[in-house]
């Protein structure tokens, strides 16, 4: 497939075929995500691969309890507003494999610097909205995603389980010094065809200054 093609075509996936994935196919998704650019090269990236459904079973229990206890403390509105949140962040249940993303410590250049000349606290927490760090896992995962769909996989990317992360992090019990769960990407057959949703035309979202 062209590689622009490839870029249009691509959607998220939510549905699973009980179809597994063979860990050489993995691999080669885990190879294009480590192709990615990141910030000063630093890789800042690791990628566990679960397929053990033990575990992805207690990572979804562990993010509906979460969800349970958050909702418990909410007033009764926001509550059930919140509570039906969970459904959109354990899907990953019906997923062949889960592969959980873990980014390290990255210190914006110019952080430091900006720390030791006393500079207003707007500033700094400006270029920590902003971290390089972040935004290489953001490039790795989109090189995952599209080769898991030039493969015949799709896959999607989620965020909406990182309010227990601590709490996924201890089921998986994967420990690398500095890293810290970001986000989890369950892959495997699509079960049924969709198409990717609309997107903005390159107009809408274009400013040229010449």
């Amino acid at each position: 497939m062209e590689f622009l093609e490839l870029i249009r075509k691509r959607y998220s996936v939510r549905k699973f075929k009980e179809q597994d994935i063979p860990t050489e196919d993995l691999r080669k998704m885990i190879e294009a995500a480590g192709k990615a650019p990141s910030g000063k090269n630093s890789q800042n990236w690791h990628f566990v691969v679960v397929k053990n459904r033990n575990i992805i079973s207690k990572m979804a229990e562990a993010v509906e309890k979460n969800i349970s206890d958050i909702s418990s403390d909410l007033p009764d509105e926001k509550s059930e507003k919140f509570s039906k949140f969970s459904r959109f962040a354990t899907f990953f249940t019906k997923a062949p494999a889960v592969i959980a993303v873990y980014a390290g410590e990255y210190v914006p250049e110019g952080y430091q610097e900006l720390e030791q000349v006393n500079a207003k606290k707007e500033k700094l927490e400006r270029l920590i909205k902003a971290n390089p760090g972040i935004q290489s896992i953001g490039a790795a995962i989109e090189n995952l995603l599209l080769a898991a769909f030039d493969m015949g996989y799709g896959g999607c990317w989620m965020t909406s389980p990182n309010h227990s992360g601590g709490e996924i992090e201890k089921v998986i019990g994967f420990i690398k010094e500095g890293y810290m769960l970001v986000a989890l990407v369950p892959v495997g057959v699509p079960d049924g065809d969709r198409k990717s949703p609309p997107k903005k035309d390159a107009e809408e979202i274009m400013t040229v200054i010449e």
